[in-house]
């Protein structure tokens, strides 16, 4: 494995690529801007933008070597986890770990220096903070949402952002599983109770979970996972997705929200944070609710009106709930953190009876936060040392094969740029005088990004080729690998 990059200010890099056998360069668009120097780690196979694994020739992948000796820097907030820490210092990065969240002062002075960050849920990316991350070329948020990043904002500047879609699905799911069972029989309540020296076994309107009614909204990779747990617990499962997915086991798709409602003992929510599913769950769904009815969210704070469902537990409308995630959240761990003043309800709502709050923790378990620690550090070793954005949320999905060990005097091509007509004639012709051996394009919005092997390239040509690419009126930011 090679060793790390090396970082080197503007006014030094042409005499330092005429004058070392340099191997990889990143060129931002900004003239303030210092230039990474990139490594790439051999692998066996790759992964297609599609997400079809596509198989290297013969000849062993090509390790590219550093420019220098100086280190990639990298910022890990919010105790991500160790898994991380090691796989990013693996490939020789800079690594700096906090356990929390920083201060938007403090965050904005080292972000100025290094690039790349993972971040978890508490830490917002806003452009005030993304407009100071000079360096910066990709974000991990080892987490499922990525809605506490501007996504738009950080391809505008050229910054790939990858999350964990994956990883903690079935951590989120088992947590439904126990609350479902908690709820139904009153659990969380009695546990208070002798936590307060108080005798209460009872029985009334205690169920068991067996042959009771599962209603799932978002039938993606946590809904899938519940869907099979329920059922395999004697539950009847229906779901509804504005997708039209094959179910797993016995499960059935619904066409109506409405209809799951009418029809569900248990209502679980599993979607994601956008416009059409903010207070998703309201009065008029609530009134749809079957009487004595449970409802669960593990997804986003917004998805529930909590107003409107601590009237419907008042109400006795329904007769529980468990709520995992809120509209705002405290950005630490500590003591009377979750009050009025971050969410005029908190005291209301933390009065009533049969209600489980827990601190957004669905994904919070060691096998989960490892998975996820290996999962986006991988993603961005992958974007820093090769280019695959592969996995990307917010940028044009690219990759290209790896080059191989009897491929001299080459040279990849990272050329992020706006989407507009003419660029691939511009960038062709930049390459005229060399041969192209592979090379990939596309687009995402107004964002597009181009990959590109290219042969017969001496420390010259390249100087040549990243100032003509740097000089383009399209350029977002460009690195080089080689």
């Amino acid at each position: 494995m090679a060793s790390p990059q090396n970082i080197v200010n503007a006014a030094a890099l042409q005499k330092d690529i005429v004058d070392s056998f340099s191997t990889s360069v990143t060129i931002s668009s900004s003239p303030q801007q210092q230039f990474s120097y990139m490594s790439s780690s051999p692998t066996n196979s790759f992964m297609s933008p599609t997400g079809r694994r596509l198989s290297t020739s013969c000849a062993p992948a090509k390790a590219l070597k550093p420019f220098s000796t100086g280190d990639v820097k990298i910022l890990l907030l919010e105790n991500v986890n160790e898994t991380a820490i090691e796989i990013l210092k693996g490939q020789g990065y800079q690594v700096e770990f906090h356990k929390t969240s920083l201060p938007e002062d403090e965050l904005i002075e080292k972000i100025r220096d290094v690039h790349a960050i993972g971040i978890r849920s508490k830490t917002k990316l806003t452009p005030k903070i993304l407009a100071e991350a000079k360096n910066l070329v990709t974000i991990g948020c080892f987490c499922i949402g990525t809605n506490q990043v501007d996504l738009e904002y950080a391809a505008e500047k050229g910054i790939a952002v990858f999350n964990s879609p994956f990883s903690n699905s079935r951590s989120v799911a088992e947590l439904v599983i126990a609350e479902i069972i908690c709820l139904s029989r009153q659990i969380g309540d009695r546990s208070i109770e002798l936590h307060t020296g108080t005798w209460n076994k009872v029985s009334a309107r205690c169920w068991e979970i067996r042959g009771k009614t599962l209603g799932i909204i978002g039938y993606g990779h946590i809904g899938s996972q519940l869907s099979v747990l329920a059922e395999s617990m004697g539950m009847q499962v229906i779901y509804y997705d504005v997708l039209m997915i094959m179910g797993l086991g016995t499960a059935k798709q619904v066409s109506t929200l409405n209809e799951l409602l009418n029809k569900s003992d248990f209502v679980t929510l599993h979607v994601p944070e956008i416009a059409e599913t903010k207070n998703m769950i309201s009065t008029e769904q609530f009134n749809q609710m079957k009487n004595g009815s449970y409802l669960i969210n593990a997804s986003r704070g917004t998805v529930i009106d909590i107003p409107a469902l601590i009237h419907a537990r008042k109400t006795n409308k329904i007769a529980g709930a468990a709520i995992d995630v809120y509209p705002n959240e405290p950005a630490k761990n500590g003591a009377d953190l979750f009050s009025n003043e971050l969410n005029t309800w908190a005291t209301e709502l933390t009065s009533l009876s049969n209600i489980i709050l827990t601190p957004h923790i669905g994904g919070s378990t060691e096998e989960a936060q490892s998975a996820i620690g290996v999962e986006v550090s991988t993603s961005l070793v992958k974007y820093i040392n090769e280019g695959s954005s592969v996995g990307a949320v917010n940028f044009p999905e690219v990759s290209l094969r790896s080059l191989t060990l009897d491929q001299d005097n080459h040279v990849r091509v990272l050329y992020i740029h706006k989407n507009v007509p003419g660029v691939l004639r511009t960038v062709n012709e930049i390459f005229a005088q060399h041969n192209i051996d592979k090379q990939f394009s596309d687009s995402r919005g107004e964002i597009a990004y181009l990959m590109a092997d290219i042969s017969d390239v001496d420390q010259a040509d390249r100087k040549s080729l990243y100032q003509q690419l740097l000089q383009t009126p399209f350029n977002i930011s460009t690195r080089l690998l080689y």
